[in-house]
């Protein structure tokens, strides 16, 4: 950068010398790691990136290992490679609850008999490109919330009962993908879709 490019950025320049924090090194990596994903970065250097990005110090450092990569967008960071938080749900003469930020196994088991409950995967991460949800209502009722960027299939049976078809929907190119199957009897599971840009605007999608 000039003198004279300094001058007139003066804020910039200042921010890059700013001492990186372990979350911005976190975010870096998972723009290499999703570079080389895309096929943009082969494997070795993936590796020398990130001994990079592990030892860079400012802002700056950062950069300079990032430049040339595009920033990821959110669909791009949510199959991760952690623990489940749960496995399955059971409302039994009762209810359930799993929302906020948590992490969904690739298959997942709801069960609502005599009871219901609401599933919601907004803020959720994924262990696998494709994640499996299997829905059981038997005299009783789920909702289950999808952000509006990802793909959804649903294939569920309702059998004197509503299973939510019309919740099936295309996501981005590339996003993680969730298959809703199961039964409805005497019961209901309700697909509903949450905006990204406006959390809290839910539009239902009813049952076909």
């Amino acid at each position: 950068m000039t003198g004279l490019n300094m001058m007139e950025h003066p804020g910039r320049t200042e921010d890059q010398q700013v001492r990186a924090s372990d979350h911005e090194r976190d975010r870096a990596a998972d723009r290499v790691r999703v570079a080389a994903a895309d096929g943009r970065i082969d494997l070795a250097e993936l590796d020398t990136r990130l001994t990079r990005i592990y030892e860079a110090k400012t802002h700056a450092d950062l950069e300079r290992v990032c430049r040339d990569l595009p920033e990821p967008g959110r669909t791009d960071l949510l199959v991760v490679d952690q623990q489940p938080t749960s496995r399955f749900a059971l409302g039994l003469f009762g209810g359930f609850e799993h929302e906020g930020q948590w992490v969904v196994p690739r298959r997942f088991s709801v069960v609502s008999m005599f009871g219901g409950g609401r599933i919601d995967l907004s803020e959720a991460a994924f262990t696998a490109h494709e994640t499996r949800i299997r829905a059981l209502a038997l005299w009783g009722g789920t909702e289950i919330v999808v952000p509006d960027d990802i793909e959804v299939k649903v294939r569920g049976l309702g059998l004197f009962g509503l299973f939510g078809k019309r919740g099936t929907r295309r996501g981005k190119p590339g996003a993680p993908r969730i298959v809703i199957s199961g039964l409805a009897m005497f019961g209901a599971v309700v697909i509903r879709t949450r905006r990204q840009a406006t959390r809290g605007d839910l539009t239902d999608r009813p049952a076909a």
